[in-house]
Parts: structure tokens; sequence; C-alpha cells
């Protein structure tokens, strides 16, 4: 997505003590001329031009992200922003993209606006731009996109607060306000030779580096200043980089709780699973599926989806199914289990408009029969050899969880049979496109998909697979909604 360009402000030189503009070409922007430059030959020295263009690049990677194998419950790394591999977010690439030359906030009191800063070079030999502000206000309105760096004149007066608390008392309180204003800036703390101790206190703050203000030579401060950006860039990526895994253990916990491991012990039925996420997802979404059997022998199924994508729809699904396996396991089963689920639902969505759909099966202990309940969900996909492939009945289909208060949803019985399959799946699935055009995949194509692919040979997880893989193809890409899908077999 492009990225905004932000307009620019013109800086009234009364803010920064600065003289009125001169010409746009007139040299580097303060204060400073260039070296070697006699005081006569630039004796008007200027602001940057305030009416100078400045471009950010777009960011044009694409979005990105990885299904999860749901038999080991295993994720993957979300990188929400970032460059795989690198933690290099959007900001990263705009400041490596720009240009060469490098700007610099000096914040420091002198009312005579004596430099205390020689001049400067970057690594190309071009004037390193220096704006200066006298106090916090002013570094406010000079602090725009094209600052790299903040040399902090420690010295600077501590802001009158008037509180009479610790703060009013802090040798470090001017850092700790300009962290506080640039977060994403590299900040150079300049100190006396004498007081070096408060120079290492300045980087124990957030400072990236401190000088010694009487000892500053062009050379060194030029060099401090590249390190110090350098620095804030490799702290920013490896901060990013850490909070990107700690994501991705939080969402591999709450998707354990998504997508769990099946209570089939003692059944002859099979079982194999897949989910994958929407592409503006990192991992996880609203999707859910559980499979247990009861002590007599009953295998009961369900999966189901939270309207809308993220954690909190995800942490309903998990206390969705949860719900679920308990009920289940307490003895409860059709209509009774669905509206105590619906009632789950209404004490723990944080909106009314929150709704979940649910598909439940329950297959007889011979393994013969099923019963059926549809909670505005679509209806199963039924497989039996020698026949064609075909949806299971949904005329009986109640409402979604959540939408109507005292809602019904009746049990319908289904006929199985020795040898099948079913297959259960969330609207993900058939929501896809397919090619360039608005035509959807739909039911009926999803259909006539799993019918050629069970000629061919295709079973378990390897079709489930397939599926997944062939519906992205048909969209062009990465699926906009999540995907979960169940199956369940059964051989003579």
């Amino acid at each position: 997505m492009p990225v905004p360009v932000p307009r620019q402000r013109a800086i009234p030189a009364v803010e920064c003590g600065q003289a009125p503009a001169a010409s746009p070409d007139s040299g580097p922007s303060k204060e400073q001329a260039p070296p070697g430059t006699h005081p006569a030959e630039n004796p008007t020295t200027r602001r940057e031009n305030p009416t100078e263009k400045r471009e950010k690049p777009t960011d044009t990677s694409p979005d990105t992200s990885t299904g999860t194998d749901s038999r080991t419950g295993t994720g993957t790394d979300g990188r929400t922003g970032t460059d795989a591999g690198t933690g290099r977010t959007h900001a990263d690439r705009t400041q490596s993209a720009a240009p060469t030359n490098l700007t610099v906030l000096l914040i420091e009191d002198d009312p005579a606006g004596s430099p205390i800063v020689p001049d400067l070079l970057d690594q190309a030999g071009k004037p390193i731009r220096v704006r200066t502000a006298r106090n916090l206000t002013e570094a406010g309105r000079l602090l725009t996109d094209d600052v790299h760096c903040i040399l902090l004149d420690l010295a600077l007066s501590t802001p009158a607060h008037g509180t009479g608390d610790a703060e009013d008392h802090d040798e470090l309180a001017v850092l700790r306000h300009v962290l506080e204003l640039a977060p994403r800036h590299a900040v150079l703390a300049l100190t006396s030779s004498s007081d070096a101790e408060r120079g290492a206190e300045a980087v124990a703050v957030g400072a990236q580096d401190y000088l010694f203000r009487d000892e500053l030579d062009g050379r060194l401060l030029s060099r401090a200043i590249r390190y110090a950006v350098e620095r804030k860039r490799s702290d920013s990526a490896e901060r990013r980089l850490a909070e990107g895994r700690l994501r991705a253990q939080e969402n591999r916990r709450l998707e354990r709780g998504l997508l769990p491991t099946p209570l089939l012990a003692g059944s002859p039925l099979r079982f194999a699973a897949r989910y994958r996420p929407g592409r503006s997802r990192a991992l996880l979404g609203g999707d859910f599926y559980d499979v247990v059997r009861t002590p007599d022998g009953t295998v009961h199924a369900m999966i189901g989806d939270v309207c809308g994508h993220g954690p909190d729809e995800a942490a309903l699904g998990v206390e969705l199914r949860i719900a679920w396996r308990a009920l289940t396991l307490a003895g409860l089963c059709g209509d009774e289990l669905l509206g105590t689920l619906q009632q789950v639902l209404e004490h723990e969505r944080s909106d009314d408009e929150i709704f979940a759909t649910l598909c439940a099966v329950d297959i007889s202990p011979d393994g013969r029969r099923a019963g059926l309940c549809l909670a505005g969900h679509p209806s199963p996909l039924l497989s039996r050899p020698g026949e064609p492939a075909r949806l299971l009945p949904y005329d009986n289909n109640g409402p979604a969880l959540g939408l109507l208060p005292g809602a019904r949803w009746p049990r319908m019985q289904v006929e199985l049979g020795a040898e099948w399959s079913l297959m259960l799946y969330t609207d993900g699935l058939i929501e896809g496109h397919v090619g360039e055009g608005r035509e959807r995949l739909g039911q009926d194509g999803m259909v006539e998909m799993v019918r050629r692919q069970l000629a061919e040979g295709l079973a378990g997880e390897e079709l489930l697979r397939a599926t997944v893989n062939e519906v992205r193809e048909l969209n062009g890409g990465e699926l906009a909604d999540d995907v979960a899908v169940v199956l369940l077999d059964r051989t003579a």
C-alpha cells in the first residue's frame, strides 16, 4: 500500500532563532557553511527550504502467511510488516532509501546561538545538515521525518513541572522527555569531560552514545552520528524481531486451543485435519474444530467459525471449542448442546454483533449412522465407494449461534453406510474466487473438485492438502478467509 506523503511544515525562522531563509541554492540547511567556505562567502545563514518536497518510497512487498499443520499443532513465525529473516520493517526500508546526507537536530539552550558542533561531513563528503532547537517545544516543531539523529546537550534546563516529585530533581529528565518525544530516532548525549558518569547513565537510560562537549571535532562527531543512527536501526530491528517471536509463541499457545489433539482412542475411524489462515492474518483466525469419543463409543465431531478475524475472535473460538468438548463429555448433544453454547457465546463475546456458525455430528458406535446439527454452517460432504460425493441434507439448518435468542437446532439422522468419508469445512474453502472475475467456487464447485480428486485416488491428509492447494490456485493466491477442514474416514 502506498505510504501517504506527509505535508511539509514550513519552519518559521523565529522558532529556531535563525535569520530568514536565503535562496534555495545557498548551501547546507543551518546555520553551518560547508568546510572550507569563507564566512564572507556565506554571510546569511538559512533554514532548510520548507517547501522542498520529500517523498517516501512505497512498500511493495507482498503479504505472506503460512498455514499450520493441524496434526502437529505447530505454527509458523508471523512477521507482520517485516522482511523475512531480517526483522526489517517498512520504516527501516524507508530510512535505508533516504538520501545519503544526514540531518541532525541539536537541542541546546545557548541564548546567543553559538554553535557547539563543528562542521560535519557524511561518508560521501556531503555536509550534514544541522538544525538547532533551544528547548523541547522547539525540538518538537523541528523533529520532522527527515531527521536522523538528535544531539542533546545534557546541560539543557529541565522542564518545569511544579509537581515537587522526583522527576523535578532527575538530572536526566530532559533526556527522558526527548526519548519519549522521539522513540524511533537515534540520540547522542553531549556532556562535559568532567561528567563521564552522567554520560554513561544517559546511555543506560536509552541514548545510543555520549560525547564530551569540550572535545568535539568534525570527524569524531560525524562518525558518532553515523554509528548512532545504525545502532538505533539495529536495536529497533532486534526489538521487533523479539516481539515477533513472542507474538508467534503466544499465537501458537492460542492455536493449540483452536486446533486440538482429537480424543479418538479405541475408535476405528481415521482422522485428518488442515487449517490455513487467510492472507490478512499471521497465524490465527476464528475457525475452530474438535473430535472426541465418549465412553459409549459415539464419536462426536464439530467445526465452527466465529465472525471476524484476530486474537479476540480466536480466543472466543477457543472458549467455544473447550465448552463444546466439556458439554459433549458430560453427555449433551444436539439442540441442548447448541443452546448451551449460545449462552456461552452471549456471555463471552465483546460485541452483540458477534456470532458463530457451527456444524456438529455424532457418529454411532457402529459407524453406520450419524446425527447432524447445523447452526448457519455449510453442510458436510459425504463420499462412499461407487457413489459420487454429495452434500448432506441442510433443509433444517438452524440460525448461527448468537443471532436469535431461544433458537432451536433440529438434529437430523443420516445413514452413512459401511465405508465412507465425511468432510467438515468452514466457508473459507468455498468463498474463494475462480479466476480473476467475481465468480466464487461455491459448494457445487467444491463438490466437483473433491469428486475428481477422489477419482484420482486421493484420501486422508493428501486429499485435504490437494483440496486446499487447488482452492488457493483457483483464487490466484492466498484466500481472504481462514480455512479449516476435518476429514473422518471409516473403512469396511
